[in-house]
């Protein structure tokens, strides 16, 4: 998985004891570790993030988290309704999780990249940060990332750069259309007028 390692079970040892690995993305060159206290701690650190800032958590599909958080029935067609992975998902959480994690809500990105996937799905939901110092320009190459952040291990790729994926959140609202209200938190690869044009379409 990365020229460092040596297979699945490394990487698994890796990650279970809190460190960091790089990874390819649609977007951005992600940072990831398993959403654990020493995993937060050390990638938190290695970006010089506020802990104020919480991290989103990448999945292989959105099933992944339904012990994490309050899925709404129609989630899975309004993510296909886009680029796949160009949008992360603010939901609320079943319970409260490290502050980090976003507390009460915790935000989630479908991957689409075939090697994000696979990690997901080998190690399980994994944080989805920029692999960046904060403040810092995100790097194209998994390995230059890697390296400037001082992270030993890295799965091999490119990615696009440029935007990263545009942040919506979804809060219970029995008023609102769908039981839900939508806000568009960050725009993205994904136009704000394009998610809002989908919300406004007649459930």
């Amino acid at each position: 998985m990365s020229k460092n390692g040596s297979g699945r079970d490394l990487v698994r040892q890796h990650l279970e004891s809190g460190g960091l690995i790089v990874y390819p993305t649609s977007t951005l060159p992600g940072l990831g570790c398993l959403p654990i206290a020493t995993g937060l701690d050390n990638l938190f650190s290695t970006k010089n993030r506020p802990e104020n800032m919480p991290v989103s958590l990448g999945v292989a599909n959105i099933e992944q988290v339904s012990s994490l958080v309050i899925i709404p029935e129609f989630l899975n067609h309004f993510l296909d309704s886009f680029t796949k992975g160009g949008i992360t998902v603010i939901l609320p959480a079943i319970e409260s999780v490290d502050k980090r994690l976003g507390g009460n809500q915790i935000a989630i990105r479908v991957f689409s990249h075939p090697a994000a996937i696979l990690l997901a799905e080998e190690h399980g939901a994994i944080t989805a940060t920029s692999a960046n110092e904060s403040g810092v320009s995100p790097e194209c190459d998994t390995e230059i990332a890697a390296r400037n952040l001082n992270v030993p291990k890295f799965v091999p790729g490119t990615c696009p750069n440029g935007l990263g994926s545009t942040f919506i959140r979804l809060e219970l609202d029995e008023s609102q259309k769908r039981g839900w209200r939508l806000t568009v938190m960050r725009e993205g690869v994904v136009p704000h007028s394009d998610v809002m044009r989908w919300w406004t379409i007649p459930a």
